[in-house]
């Protein structure tokens, strides 16, 4: 079928192969592109080449590990930074699960909920032992916090009633409480993208953030970037990144995956076309 629509396959055997451990479905996202327009009439471009979505798809495979290994530093310090401000500031190591806290009771019953399944069936020695050791209906929220995602991290912080100790933890990381909140939220969604081999590359994402109207790190210009695009997170990450990081590689990484790729259109990808000359990059 795909030859007939004007696909070049060189090695027919070796494509079978990919498709049979890919699967049609799955590489299909990355053979769209190579379709002419009107992509309905499934024709492919003069030229296009099986090897061509292949190349799409290790590039994509490859971001991802980049993006999910950088993301893991990321949720780790803000866990840590959520648990260690809002434990100091209420000077109570269980406020996770106290509703007193908490803005919405709807929410905080939800958040309750959930935190009940996860440490009914975990089996991490931490909750195990505290649950053997001690009588207290809930361990404490160092311990909560290890176990639950990102995702629902994200709720608890947001419907937390103290917007002063809110700020102190989006300040930490050199934003203000409404584009951190946000960004708490971009981070889950492109982890959980990450996680389950979502294509990235070239997808528009709709969920948007608060661009930061102050920062306290170099930044890009809004402007110039499609904030539905990759690009947009990738910045994120590399902002966040100054304070969970500050030497971190993430600049060279990308530089040396964009290289092994050069046929990748970073324009669909939404960089800018100076992006490596914004300040964020400089630094």
């Amino acid at each position: 079928m795909l030859k007939k629509q004007g696909l070049i396959i060189p090695d027919e055997q070796r494509a079978i192969n990919y498709l049979t451990n890919i699967g049609y479905f799955r590489l299909g996202a990355y053979l769209y592109p190579l379709l002419k327009d009107p992509k309905t009439n499934h024709t492919y471009k003069d030229g296009a080449t099986f090897d061509m979505a292949l190349n799409m798809y290790r590039f994509d495979r490859k971001l991802r590990i980049l993006l999910f290994n950088e993301i893991e530093k990321i949720e780790v310090a803000i866990r840590s930074a959520i648990n260690n401000w809002i434990s100091d500031g209420l000077c109570d190591i269980f406020w996770i699960t106290n509703a007193d806290y908490f803005n919405s009771p709807a929410i905080f019953t939800k958040t309750i909920t959930f935190i009940q399944s996860e440490i009914k069936k975990t089996k991490e020695d931490f909750i195990l032992h505290f649950r053997n050791k001690y009588s207290n209906p809930y361990p404490p929220a160092w311990m909560i916090t290890e176990i639950i995602p990102l995702g629902v991290l994200y709720n608890i912080y947001n419907n937390l009633k103290s917007k002063k100790l809110k700020k102190k933890i989006a300040n930490y990381f050199g934003l203000s409480l409404p584009a951190f909140t946000s960004w708490m939220l971009i981070l889950s969604n492109l982890r959980n993208l990450c996680g389950h081999h979502v294509r990235i590359w070239n997808k528009e994402i709709s969920f948007v953030a608060i661009d930061p109207q102050k920062h306290t790190y170099p930044w890009i210009d809004n402007s110039a970037t499609d904030m539905k695009r990759i690009y947009y997170r990738i910045c994120i990450i590399k902002y966040l990144l100054f304070t969970v990081s500050p030497n971190n590689s993430v600049t060279q990484k990308l530089k040396s995956l964009l290289a092994k790729y050069p046929a990748i259109d970073i324009k669909a990808m939404g960089f800018p076309s100076n992006w490596q000359n914004e300040p964020l990059w400089q630094c």
